[in-house]
């Protein structure tokens, strides 16, 4: 069973789901860059939810669902008006988060084990992991727009410099 891509009727949803292979990982994290450059944003923030989508995707194919073939992942890219929201679901036991350890505390430096969602923490907004024992994880992560400036207007309500009239 390949990726099965949908659309909502006006593009502002799309929904994806994989098999829990690894293998599609490349195509996660192109998806993720189109639609973050569709919601608006800048290179590094379409990078670092890439990262994240990345991070999160693994997490779920890995440790929730064991890559194993029968399991499916469930992705869904929602552009709101002011944010980008992305849930992704996997069909494993389920975890407890606060076990998660943090990789910034002494003892874990040298280990790599946390730092996904250490990275999921620092470059979405917005993280909230709903496990349902027995019965998968879903992780949504929240990615806010910043406003758009106004652009500069140069010489506006000033009088122009270095060109004074003389009377």
């Amino acid at each position: 069973m390949g990726p099965q891509p949908r659309m909502g009727p006006t593009a502002s949803v799309i929904e994806l789901t994989l098999e829990s292979s690894l293998k599609h990982m490349e195509m996660v994290e192109e998806i993720a860059r189109r639609v973050s450059k569709t919601a608006g944003f800048g290179s590094e923030e379409e990078f670092q939810i890439e990262l994240a989508v990345h991070e999160t995707v693994i997490n779920a194919i890995a440790h929730g669902n064991h890559e194993d073939p029968e399991k499916t992942v469930w992705l869904q890219f929602k552009i709101l008006d002011d944010r980008l929201e992305i849930h992704v679901r996997d069909q494993g036991k389920g975890f407890d988060l606060s076990k998660v350890p943090d990789p910034l505390a002494e003892e874990n430096l040298l280990n790599i084990s946390g730092r996904g969602m250490f990275l999921i923490r620092q470059f979405m907004d917005e993280m909230r992991v709903i496990s349902n024992c027995g019965a998968g994880t879903e992780v949504i992560m929240t990615k806010r727009r910043k406003p758009q400036a106004e652009p500069h207007q140069g010489g506006k309500d000033r009088e122009s410099e270095g060109h004074r009239k003389t009377s």
